[in-house]
C-alpha cells in the first residue's frame, strides 16, 4: 500500500500574528478614519456659509503652530503631526484671543463641551487664533472654567495656516489687522470630515453643540 502525505501549513505562532496586526495597525487605523470622514460628511448638514478654498475631503493644510505647554516651554506643532495617525481632531478658529464673543460664548461652549466630544470619539479639541503664544497663554488663563487639560489653544501668529484655509478676515478698519473668520471642523486622519465656516465673525453654524451633535451621530 502507497502512503500519501499531505504536507500542512506551518502553524503561526501568537508573536508572529502579534507582529502581523502590528505591522498592519496604522493602514488599518487610516482606513478607519477615511471612512468616518466619509460618513461625518453625508450626515453633515449644509454649513459652510460662504465659499472656501479648503473644503470637506481635502487635507489639512500645513502649518506650525506655536503654544506654552505646562512647564511654560514655548512648543511648536504641525498640523501634520496634530491630525495625522489616524487620529480625529476638533479644531475651531477664532477672530482673537480676549474678543467678546470669542472669550464669553465660542471659546466657553467648546470647553464645557469638550469631555463629551472625546467620549464621542475625539482624541484632541484644538482652538486656533491669529495671535502670538503669549496672548494665548494669557487668554488661557483668563477664560472660565479653565482650558486646560480639554482644549489646547494654538497661536497662528502670521496668519500662515488661517491664509491656508483661506480663512482671512480683514479687520484693519477696526485697528485688529488681519484675523481668521469663525469656523468649526472635524478632521479625520488629516481630512476635513465637516467645515463649518462662518460670515466674518459671526457664531451661527460652528458652535461646539453642532460639532457635538456630529460626532455623536457617528458614534451611533
Amino acid at each position: 500500500r502507497v502512503r500519501t502525505t499531505i504536507p500542512t501549513r506551518p502553524m503561526r505562532t501568537a508573536a508572529a500574528s502579534m507582529t502581523a496586526r502590528a505591522a498592519f495597525a496604522p493602514a488599518t487605523r487610516a482606513l478607519k478614519a477615511r471612512a468616518r470622514a466619509r460618513r461625518l460628511a453625508s450626515r453633515a448638514r449644509p454649513t459652510t456659509t460662504t465659499t472656501a478654498a479648503v473644503k470637506e475631503g481635502d487635507r489639512v493644510p500645513e502649518a506650525v503652530l506655536q503654544h506654552f505647554d505646562s512647564e511654560g516651554e514655548l512648543r511648536k506643532v504641525s498640523t501634520a503631526e496634530l491630525c495625522g495617525d489616524g487620529k480625529t481632531v476638533v479644531l475651531f478658529a477664532v477672530p482673537g484671543a480676549f474678543t467678546p464673543t470669542c472669550s464669553l460664548k465660542h471659546l466657553p461652549g467648546f470647553i464645557k463641551l469638550a469631555d463629551e466630544m472625546k467620549d464621542a470619539g475625539a482624541d484632541d479639541v484644538v482652538c486656533v487664533s491669529v495671535n502670538d503664544a503669549f496672548v494665548m497663554r494669557a487668554w488661557e488663563k483668563s477664560v472660565e472654567p479653565s482650558p486646560s487639560g480639554r482644549v489646547l489653544l494654538l497661536a497662528d501668529g502670521s496668519c500662515l495656516f488661517t491664509r491656508a484655509m483661506d480663512a482671512e478676515l480683514d479687520l484693519n478698519e477696526k485697528g485688529l489687522g488681519v484675523r481668521s473668520r469663525r469656523y468649526a471642523m472635524i478632521v479625520e486622519d488629516g481630512v476635513i470630515a465637516h467645515l463649518s465656516m462662518e460670515e466674518g465673525g459671526e457664531l451661527n453654524v460652528s458652535n461646539a453643540e453642532h460639532i457635538l451633535h456630529l460626532l455623536e451621530a457617528d458614534a451611533q
